[in-house]
């Protein structure tokens, strides 16, 4: 079955990701490309700790990720892959292994420079840009928060008109 989402979330392994979209994919992992969370043992188990007892997570820099891609793609196993920020998600992208795959863009809050685009997702300038850039890769970029919400797509990101 191998990745059955892709999703760019800044909080990563949260309540959203492990109930809601869990409930519905079903996923015996978490592969989580952060290069920071990949060297930090302890920051780690505590997301483990949110996770079911039959599921599992892997934690790898963006580096280590890249060669591993294509096989965790084609694996038996039902992987959520997960991304902190939109940079690390391209990084995969420019892989060439994300054509044509859906890209869940499902939390990006808010920080200095960043507009609203939606309740749950803020965008600034570099952002956009690198959405945009995802998108000419071929990843098929949206966001959507929850599995049953209305999806935005990449037109609506990148010019700022939400749903919200």
């Amino acid at each position: 079955m191998g990745i059955v989402l892709y999703r760019i979330d800044e909080r990563l392994i949260h309540g959203q990701v492990v109930i809601a979209w869990g409930s519905q994919l079903n996923p015996d992992r978490y592969l989580v490309v952060d290069d920071s969370l990949a060297t930090s043992d302890w920051e780690q188990e505590l997301y483990r700790l949110s996770l079911p007892d039959n599921v599992t997570a892997q934690f790898v820099s963006t580096a280590d990720a890249i060669p591993q891609l294509e096989c965790w793609q084609e694996e038996e196993a039902r992987s959520v892959l997960l991304t902190r920020d939109i940079h690390s998600m391209l990084a995969l992208a420019e892989t060439g292994r994300l054509k044509d795959v859906p890209v869940n863009v499902g939390g990006i809050h808010h920080a200095q420079g960043r507009t609203r685009v939606t309740p749950y997702v803020y965008l600034d300038d570099v952002d956009r840009e690198r959405l945009r850039r995802l998108g000419e890769l071929g990843a098929r970029v949206s966001a959507r928060d929850l599995p049953g919400s209305v999806r935005l797509g990449l037109d609506g990101l990148i010019k700022g008109y939400g749903l919200g």
